[in-house]
């Protein structure tokens, strides 16, 4: 089979199946007819099978080491494990773009297949919005970032294989479909927020499903962000998880801005205020994954996460000079439709919590996108290199994120409309009062430090609202409606799931923010050069050299140190941090060992090391808390699955009443 033949041809055709299906969707949102309508959604379905078809002939050719496909040249080898020559499809530029297709296209088809019908007057207008994107990324697919062509003679019998830095980890498998799969998804909401204003309408009806179509990929950026922090964490031997490199804050903007979203759409939908306000974070969040995808595959950023330096780079800038014109002109014609139908009436409410925690959310984002951009805008202008580093960050980003999670727990817990001076002292001082008891304990065990006491304080308010508004439903229906706790719990949950959801994220926030806290503010280093029998101290903890031995694999060899861990005297185990070393990579790359409990972590990373074993140069980390980030994480995703998934899955499983909020 001629891989990269049929490769391009599928490309080609998904091009013209997304074009023509913009073409339709548009006249179909004018007009309103049957016939139009079904052709959107076939053109549709062609478009996102065209490009999953694609996807799946170039991992054929990886699987089958067709040389002749010039990507599989570049990332293939005989060497690499299988799961790794699957991962390869995102290891390098092209390939990348090609599976970014298939996302948008599994993503188009679903969006299709459950809202398509639903809203025949919207998804009209929203399918021709996605193909539009959909044909700006097949025409990047079949010109720059091509991964289908056909290799110069002479055809190679083997290749280099993927980066080693994708190969060091079984992460690397997991995070940058997640990520992808939050970059990618954003374009469903941001097409139904095009189509909200070409009609000129936004109501509760329309805003549901947008907000549901933003939380899945909410979720998915939520897993990429910190899945992509943990194999920082595994890989790269630095003792961290996040250095505020430009391609991570690239993710986290628009995280910022999805999450901002989430909550204004939440007060237009139950109180009718904000709504252009909502749109332009709506539209903003999508500007912002093709600012982060330009900055992930230009190759402009130095930064280990991102491509060399390509010739896509300049067709993302205009593409998103582009959106961001027609977002402009869109919201100017129709901002005065978007007037807002209700008020805000009092400071002390949770709408108005709701507000101050959007502007939080936005002055963060505005600080990371310019201590992200400034550095390349001042090289461009004055060809002057200049960094802007974590203390830049962290000085003026901590403090505002301490604020909103003070904000999430203070939300929810006033009313809406207007809460009396004694009626808001009397919500929010049990769950300050838990806050301070947190704080206290902290303090018993050795946390004193200003920041990270006051983060367990607002943590702990935060905690205790959220277990607070999942109590009290099930404690009114045990005393009114006369049913055991079993069935009040199991009936609040039906009933309020979007809001169980919704708290339960809050919950894993809290935990995230004490996590972060402690392992960034307690962290101990120590770091030698150890011959074979000697010892080092980090913490309680002894660290014994025991010599170092060889691993040969396919696809990498690997020196490794045994290093014995003794704590109180005792030996409690053993570390086996390494240097693996790759046919593509001329410097061997580390990979840290850790020794992971809830408390604490024992990280220990090869800095050098003797083949024969004579010595090792050893840097070891005690990293307090960092289990709970991760844990942390799991809790976030569980509560947006909850929130986001269908109504009729609830309905279906046991809800008596058939009703889902």
């Amino acid at each position: 089979m001629d891989h990269a033949f049929l490769g391009r041809a599928l490309i080609l055709l998904a091009i013209v199946f997304a074009a023509s299906g913009a073409i339709v969707g548009y006249v179909g949102g004018r007009r309103g007819t049957e016939a139009v309508h079904t052709w959107t959604k076939r053109l549709a379905y062609l478009f996102g099978g065209s490009l999953i078809l694609a996807n799946l002939v170039m991992i054929k050719a990886l699987l089958q080491h067709d040389f002749a496909v010039q990507y599989v040249a570049q990332v293939g080898s005989l060497d690499t494990p299988i799961h790794i020559t699957i991962v390869s499809l995102w290891s390098s530029l092209e390939g990348s773009i090609l599976f970014w297709g298939a996302i948008l296209g599994l993503f188009t088809v679903a969006f299709v297949w459950r809202e398509a019908d639903k809203h025949r007057d919207m998804a009209p207008y929203t399918v021709g919005t996605i193909l539009t994107v959909g044909a700006f990324f097949g025409v990047l697919i079949a010109g720059p970032a091509n991964p289908f062509l056909d290799t110069p003679l002479p055809i190679p019998t083997d290749g280099p294989g993927p980066n080693p830095l994708l190969q060091n980890h079984l992460l690397m498998i997991v995070h940058p479909p997640m990520l992808y799969a939050g970059y990618v998804g954003m374009t469903i909401p941001f097409a139904m927020g095009v189509a909200a204003l070409l009609k000129g309408r936004l109501g509760a009806g329309w805003m549901r499903p947008i907000r549901t179509w933003m939380l899945l990929p909410w979720g998915f950026l939520t897993a990429g962000i910190v899945l992509g922090g943990w194999w920082a964490y595994e890989v790269l031997g630095w003792g961290g998880y996040w250095a505020w490199d430009p391609v991570e804050n690239a993710s986290f903007l628009p995280w910022l801005t999805a999450s901002a979203f989430l909550h204004a759409a939440m007060l237009q939908e139950r109180r009718g205020i904000l709504k252009a306000w909502t749109l332009i974070l709506l539209l903003s969040t999508f500007c912002l994954t093709i600012l982060g995808t330009f900055m992930t595959r230009s190759g402009v950023f130095n930064s280990v996460h991102s491509f060399t330096q390509s010739p896509i780079g300049p067709t993302f800038l205009v593409f998103l000079a582009i959106v961001m014109v027609a977002c402009v002109l869109l919201v100017a014609a129709r901002m005065h439709l978007l007037v807002a139908e209700g008020e805000i009436k009092s400071p002390a409410s949770r709408e108005a919590m709701f507000v101050m925690n959007n502007l939080a959310f936005v002055f963060f984002t505005f600080l990371v996108l310019v201590g992200t951009v400034f550095p390349l805008l001042t090289e461009a202008v004055r060809d002057v290199k200049i960094s802007v580093g974590a203390p830049y960050f962290n000085r003026l980003g901590v403090p505002i994120a301490i604020s909103i999670v003070f904000l999430m727990g203070v939300g929810p817990a006033l009313p809406w409309g207007k809460a009396t001076d004694r009626e808001a002292l009397k919500l929010l001082a049990p769950p300050a009062a838990a806050g301070l008891g947190l704080s206290l304990l902290g303090a018993v065990f050795g946390v004193r430090m200003l920041l990270p006491s006051l983060t367990l304080f607002v943590s702990g308010f935060a905690a205790a609202v959220a277990l607070r508004d999942m109590a009290i439903p099930v404690l009114v229906r045990h005393q009114r409606g006369g049913v055991g706790w079993g069935a009040a719990a199991m009936e609040a949950f039906w009933r309020g799931r979007r809001r169980y959801g919704g708290q339960i994220v809050h919950l894993g926030v809290a935990l995230m923010a004490v996590g972060i806290a402690l392992s960034s503010s307690y962290q101990q280093v120590a770091e030698g050069v150890l011959d074979k029998g000697q010892s080092m101290q980090v913490g309680d903890y002894t660290l014994r050299f025991d010599g170092t031995r060889e691993e040969v694999l396919p696809h990498r060899r690997s020196t490794i140190a045994d290093m014995t861990v003794i704590l109180g005297g005792q030996e409690v185990g053993t570390l086996q941090p390494r240097m693996n070393h790759y046919r593509r990579q001329m410097n061997p790359i580390g990979t840290p060992a850790v020794r992971s409990s809830f408390s604490e972590d024992l990280y220990l990373s090869v800095m050098t090391i003797d083949p024969a074993g004579a010595y090792v140069g050893m840097r070891a980390f005690v990293n307090p808390a960092i289990y709970w980030i991760w844990i942390a994480a799991g809790v976030m995703l569980l509560g947006c699955f909850i929130a986001a998934w269908p109504a009729w899955f609830f309905i279906r499983v046991g809800d008596p009443s058939g009703e889902s909020s």
